[in-house]
């Protein structure tokens, strides 16, 4: 370059670094005056082309595993869902949406953790009852169950002494299959066992239902959130400990948290009795949990080989694992219903103990 071009170089960036520090045109200061946020915004927006990014395909991809306050089937969007808080200084509120939320200005979504706070000190409120997608699903997974179960009822009505069939043969054999080799083996006693079925059957078809529909193109599995899964371990550690306690008696219970040792060290085994008690439905909560995620997160992140990489190439071996993927999480939705439930019954049975054996033997005499 010349010297005459490069003093004219430089004398053109010199203008523009004056415009930027002066304020420049109105286009520069309005980007420089942007909120971090929107800046953040406008750097992960899609190209002009209308794809994602690269570098935003898993995020897009995975943030759909997670709780939303719409419903939403694949990127249509369905319906917005109600809002419901409860704070100890606002008081009980009621909103149609996030965004009639919004409005009121009371409360807010935060950008950051994407969580609902309150606008006047940015912490959460004191109860958070919000109808939200997995919710929404859950609901979804019941609705098929009474329907499913209804007929079924209705069938058995009409046929009496008739062979099933259909659908009425599977739940059936299902039943059946909970009875005789889930809770039978761990609970024992006859009595036992015809008391608790309606539990474990609806524990197991519950769970079972919520895999599946998340399984379904542009369904959630209600499972992927700690919320329900935690839910469905505390209403089975209300069950394992009231049946326990009803079967042996309550000093019976508490001699258990001893768990045989001599006196001096008590003060050491009860504490880890209790907690025993705690970390079983612990275990239930974080197995279903993790199971029903992972096998989402490994599906979603195959898929987003392809456009990651924005290759053909890519495709063949990605859509061939993503199948194989998918008939394994098809396996996983059935064997995690089916694991939930027999530790259920396990927990219960290794809490009776000999008493359960000596039930069986006092109820077939």
């Amino acid at each position: 370059m010349s010297k005459a071009g490069t003093e004219t170089f430089l004398a053109e960036n010199n203008n523009a670094n004056s415009e930027l520090h002066t304020g420049g045109n109105d286009s520069t200061q309005k980007h420089i005056n942007q909120e971090p946020n929107e800046v953040q915004t406008a750097s992960n927006a899609h190209s002009s082309d209308g794809n994602v990014p690269p570098t935003e395909v898993f995020p897009t991809l995975l943030k759909s595993l997670g709780e939303h306050r719409d419903l939403t089937f694949f990127h249509y969007h369905i319906a917005s869902l109600p809002v419901i808080i409860y704070d100890k200084e606002a008081g009980f509120h009621t909103y149609s949406s996030v965004e009639a939320m919004s409005k009121q200005g009371i409360f807010k979504i935060d950008h950051k953790s994407h969580k609902l706070v309150k606008s006047s000190n940015e912490q959460a409120p004191t109860l958070d009852m919000s109808i939200t997608s997995l919710v929404c699903f859950q609901w979804l997974a019941m609705i098929l169950l009474i329907f499913i179960f209804t007929k079924v009822g209705r069938a058995y009505k009409k046929t009496k002494q008739r062979e099933p069939k259909g659908i009425q043969n599977l739940i059936e054999a299902s039943v059946i299959f909970i009875r005789d080799d889930i809770i039978g083996p761990n609970l024992g006693g006859k009595h036992i066992t015809d008391r608790l079925l309606p539990y474990f059957v609806v524990l197991f078809f519950f769970i079972l239902a919520m895999n599946i529909i998340g399984l379904m193109p542009g369904g959630h599995s209600a499972t992927g959130a700690l919320g329900t899964t935690a839910a469905l371990a505390l209403c089975s550690l209300f069950v394992i400990n009231y049946t326990i306690i009803k079967e042996i008696g309550i000093l019976s219970f508490l001699k258990h948290l001893t768990g045989g040792a001599p006196w001096w060290l008590l003060p050491i085994m009860i504490p880890i009795e209790i907690l025993s008690i705690f970390t079983k439905p612990f275990a239930l909560t974080v197995r279903l949990f993790a199971n029903m995620t992972a096998g989402h997160v490994v599906l979603l992140s195959l898929v987003g080989l392809i456009f990651y990489f924005r290759t053909l190439a890519v495709a063949p071996v990605s859509v061939f694992f993503s199948i194989f993927m998918y008939c394994l999480e098809i396996l996983v939705a059935f064997l995690q219903a089916y694991i939930f439930t027999i530790l259920t019954a396990v927990f219960t049975g290794v809490g009776m103990g000999d008493h359960k054996s000596e039930g069986h033997t006092e109820h077939a005499h």
